[in-house]
């Protein structure tokens, strides 16, 4: 075998059609547009437009709403911390940070910051200073014989008027 006896398998690699070449090629003069109008223009593209129809987005009702001013925490659970002393990634009886968690990649904190769930099982004594936490996590580390301290929300600032 040597290098200029390497080749694709037959029909590994197809050749791109070329448009516009000649009314022989059968893609030539509208390159397979068909004829005028806005879908034979490039870059076009008409999301939910049904030719007239009512689109379905306007047939279907609407419900509920978005609260705009609703909390988004990042989750971290008891199992995921375990998992980590397991492994080594932090030691036993640690003060455990939303900025070392994040650090070690155990958690990715959202903008309001980082929220404990009780979901695994904790064996480790940790101490942990955290935005929220389950009522479930908190007694599930106080049992282990670590502690939780929950510190308030991340707060946008407010203009004094």
């Amino acid at each position: 075998m040597k290098l200029n006896e390497l080749a694709d398998n037959p029909g590994a690699r197809k050749a791109r059609t070329r448009v516009g070449r000649g009314i022989g090629s059968g893609k030539g003069k509208t390159s397979g547009a068909g004829q005028k109008g806005q879908k034979s223009r490039s870059g076009v593209a008409i999301n939910g437009f049904e030719g007239g129809q009512m689109p379905i987005y306007r047939r279907l009702p609407k419900r509920g709403f978005t609260n705009l001013f609703k909390k988004q925490f990042g989750v971290v659970n008891l199992g995921t911390l375990q998992t980590a002393v397991d492994n080594g990634d932090l030691e036993e009886g640690a003060n455990v940070t939303v900025a070392l968690l994040a650090e070690k990649g155990l958690a990715r904190p959202q903008k309001d910051g980082l929220r404990l769930l009780a979901k695994g099982e904790l064996k480790a004594k940790l101490n942990i200073e955290i935005t929220g936490a389950s009522k479930a996590a908190v007694e599930a580390v106080e049992k282990a014989g670590g502690s939780v301290k929950v510190l308030a929300p991340v707060a946008e600032a407010k203009t004094a008027e």
